[in-house]
């Protein structure tokens, strides 16, 4: 098995589907944990060294945190609208609540800076159509820099790719600081789903490459729902939905810039690509949510 590729069911922790710290990814400053809310069951979670985002994959949620009550109106599926979302700080000890039941992720950096929690409302998240023809797809820019700026390591962004259509395209890398890129360590955290375009299935699947100009790495991987790849360094694209199944990915970033920033450098044989989206009609399909749901 690539050590890259963590497949469903191996980073899980306490029947929680992931729990990945950057010791356990072999690097030093991302993580994603992706947890269960009981109905009407409080979860406490401490944030320690890591400052995070309470970002609700499926249902509601109240979250307490600094003496502050956040209300959270979540969403059935990741393929079903945009969400609010909650930022907390580092050493804050977070209470999390559901009427009926959640599956909440929390993308996380480690960090220096403690800042005051602070409530994401998704009908101010912007939602962007990215590439044209069959490279359209959405990007949910909830927690980037100048959408997001109350973090201070932490990127994250979430996007959906209508089935038969790439994201992640042309492939690009951020491992290096040079005119164009910074370092950032990335994690790619994979739904794809069933047959209904909305509810997240095993079923379904997609792909996903990783590379290296010297050929270090070289993996092409089929992707389902609950995976996720682990970005170090290298060209990674692009990630392919296969017909029939739609694919959502959660994008976590984070690196030792002072200042937090998602500049990549395309691969330069294949960015030409880029050129060709001006003549192209983006998919119909796309954006595929928002906040008030489904738009197509």
């Amino acid at each position: 098995m690539s050590a890259l590729h963590r497949p469903h069911g191996t980073l899980t922790d306490d029947s929680d589907p992931i729990l990945l710290t950057p010791e356990a990814a072999g690097w030093s400053h991302t993580g994603l944990r992706v947890l269960k809310v009981g109905r009407r069951l409080p979860r406490m979670i401490e944030t320690g060294e890591f400052e995070a985002f309470v970002l609700p994959l499926s249902g509601s949620l109240t979250v307490r945190v600094d003496d502050e009550e956040f209300e959270l109106d979540g969403r059935d599926s990741v393929f079903s609208r945009v969400t609010d979302f909650v930022y907390v700080p580092r050493d804050a000890e977070v209470e999390l609540t559901s009427p009926t039941g959640a599956e909440v992720a929390l993308p996380m950096a480690r960090c220096e800076r403690r800042l005051e929690p602070r409530y994401g409302a998704a009908e101010d998240v912007p939602v962007e159509v990215r590439g044209s023809g069959q490279a359209s797809r959405q990007v949910t820019n909830f927690g980037v820099p100048g959408v997001w700026d109350h973090a201070d390591k932490l990127n994250a962004c979430e996007l959906i790719t209508p089935d038969g259509n790439w994201s992640s395209y042309p492939p690009h890398k951020h491992d290096e600081v040079s005119e164009c890129e910074v370092v950032n360590e990335e994690i790619y955290y994979f739904r794809i789903a069933g047959r209904d375009g909305v509810t997240p299935s095993r079923e379904g699947f997609g792909l996903h490459r990783t590379y290296t100009a010297d050929g270090e790495l070289d993996e092409d991987v089929a992707v389902r729902d609950g995976d996720v790849f682990l970005i170090p360094r290298g060209y990674h694209g692009p990630c392919v939905a296969a017909p029939g199944y739609p694919m959502y990915y959660l994008n976590v970033l984070a690196g030792p810039a002072e200042e937090r920033s998602m500049a990549f450098c395309d691969d330069p044989a294949h960015g030409w690509v880029r050129d060709t989206w001006a003549s192209q009609e983006p998919d119909p399909r796309c954006p595929v949510t928002d906040y008030e749901g489904r738009v197509r």
